[in-house]
């Protein structure tokens, strides 16, 4: 049992990380469709983090997790195990993902979001900051599959912090999730 909180703080997130998110700025709570959470899918990764850094710290990581949304956008999210702040989680955030070659999947980074106990909260969960940068994930396995072998990140904000995944699998099936059955638009499809 003592992965289920962080799995649940991660899902969490990852359901904050689908609606819009302004720097420094809590999110008005509202029902309008472009507001609301669009996840339509997660897969929860069991396994160790090789590297996890944050401008240069090193953190040992709790959990990762991948987030795609029905617009496109997709999220390698790292729950970090942080001794001063049990809210320390990042976000690899991109858009335009796509399967390079078989069973490798790269998501292109045009931000980061980041959260901490520090950030402002909508419904008891914290939002994260959402900071401009630009970097590349790489997913090594097969969804479809339920195996995923690695996932390397790296990033840089517009501000020169950098950002550094390198998490392998234990082996174990990912935990694989669609939380809403939509029609895929074949240009967004990462599966594809």
């Amino acid at each position: 049992m003592p992965l289920r909180f962080p799995r649940l703080v991660v899902l969490a997130l990852g359901l904050g990380l689908g609606t819009p998110c302004i720097a420094q700025q809590p999110l008005p709570v509202t029902s309008s469709p472009e507001e609301r959470p669009d996840i339509d899918l997660y897969a929860l990764m069991s396994g160790s983090c090789r590297t996890a850094k944050v401008d240069g710290r090193e953190f040992p990581c709790k959990t990762v997790a991948f987030f795609h949304s029905e617009k496109g956008r997709a999220h390698f999210t790292v729950a970090l195990d942080d001794p001063n702040d049990e809210s320390h989680i990042i976000a690899f955030s991109g858009i335009n993902g796509r399967r390079s070659i078989q069973n490798v999947y790269e998501l292109p980074i045009d931000r980061m979001l980041l959260n901490s106990k520090h950030r402002p909260k909508v419904d008891g969960i914290p939002v994260p900051a959402t900071q401009s940068s630009s970097g590349l994930c790489r997913q090594v396995g097969n969804f479809a599959m339920l195996k995923v072998t690695s996932v390397t990140c790296s990033a840089k904000d517009d501000t020169g912090r950098a950002y550094e995944l390198q998490f392998i699998s234990d082996g174990t099936p990912i935990t694989l999730r669609r939380v809403r059955q939509t029609m895929t638009n074949a240009e967004h499809d990462p599966y594809q």
